[in-house]
Formats: structure tokens, C-alpha cells, sequence
């Protein structure tokens, strides 16, 4: 079994619940500056503090020490969490837990009307998305219009961003591998 690095965790699941160092250690009712040291393997939290830091996060104790690999095969609703790469309009919702220890990222993306995602330089990887609500344009070389059931797949080496023209929520699932949401 691999060694488990505490503060590393703690970390990532901190930025998947999109929540600042000091937002934590607020409602966890520490310092920003232990939450800062604990991240950086710096000091070790006792039970207690680590019990408190765990539940703000939304995950039980027991399963914070559990393996989080490939072994794990079925990822429930409720263990989805909005990603810190979410903007105005611009909803990521993470799928997987810790995928950044994977090969793919796969999230539900939704667009509220008129928004659009950030502008993507090149970047090393493939995507690959479908169309589950409404419809979007997909800005690569040139813009495409991908409907409710049409999906796209492309090289990750080109600009890209997406928008959504239409008048209700557009809902993807999008795959980037290697991951790149957190």
C-alpha cells in the first residue's frame, strides 16, 4: 500500500470543495497558518484536529485513510464535488474523486445561458465530451455547433473553449486525459 501523505490529501480535497486555506481552517476553527504547515507536511494534525479538518471537508475519518486508487470501481452522486476550475456560469462538477491520480478527468460541465468557459492553451492530452442538455459551441480551429446527443473528441494541443448560445442550461460530460480539473 502506498504511504499516505496527509497534508497532500488534505490539499487536494480542500481545492475539489473549492475552499481557500483560510476558509478551512476558519470552519474547521484553526489557523490559516497550521492549515498552510499541515499542507506542506510541515507539522502533523492530532486525531482530533484531523477528525474536525475531515468533516469540513465532507468526508468520514475512516474513509479519509482509505486507498483512494483505481481499485475503487463505482463512484456515487453525493461523492461528486464542484471543482475550484468552476466560474460565473461555468459549473465543474468532479466525478471522480482524486482522478489527478488517473489517467482520465471525467466531469459534468454545465453552462448557464450566455456563459462561456475560459480560453484552454495548448496543453498536452486528448478531450472528449457529449452533449447531454442543450447545445454549445465548441471554439477549436473554427467554431462547431454540437448539439443534445453529438459529441466531440479532439487533440488537447489546439486553443479551445466552449460557449453556450442557447436559452437553457447546457449539460456536458467531458473527458481530459491526462486530468487537468481539480
Amino acid at each position: 500500500m502506498e504511504e499516505l501523505n496527509i497534508g497532500e490529501k488534505i490539499k487536494r480535497l480542500r481545492k475539489a470543495q473549492n475552499l481557500t486555506q483560510e476558509e478551512l481552517a476558519d470552519r474547521a476553527d484553526l489557523t490559516k497558518g497550521f492549515i498552510s504547515q499541515l499542507e506542506r507536511d510541515l507539522t502533523s494534525p492530532s486525531i482530533a484536529t484531523l477528525a474536525a479538518i475531515v468533516d469540513v471537508l465532507g468526508v468520514k475519518l475512516a474513509d479519509f485513510f482509505e486507498d483512494s486508487h483505481p481499485e475503487t470501481y463505482v463512484f456515487r452522486m453525493d461523492q461528486r464535488v464542484i471543482s475550484s476550475a468552476s466560474t460565473e456560469g461555468v459549473e465543474v462538477m468532479l466525478m471522480v474523486p482524486s482522478a489527478q491520480m488517473r489517467h482520465m478527468d471525467p466531469v459534468i460541465v454545465t453552462l448557464k445561458p450566455g456563459s462561456k468557459t475560459a480560453l484552454e492553451t495548448s496543453h498536452e492530452g486528448e478531450e472528449f465530451g457529449t452533449v447531454l442538455k442543450g447545445q454549445v459551441i465548441l471554439h477549436l480551429d473554427r467554431p462547431y455547433r454540437v448539439q443534445r446527443g453529438d459529441c466531440f473528441y479532439f487533440d488537447s494541443g489546439q486553443e479551445h473553449w466552449m460557449e453556450n448560445p442557447g436559452k437553457v442550461d447546457a449539460v456536458i460530460i467531458w473527458v481530459v486525459s491526462p486530468p487537468v480539473f481539480y
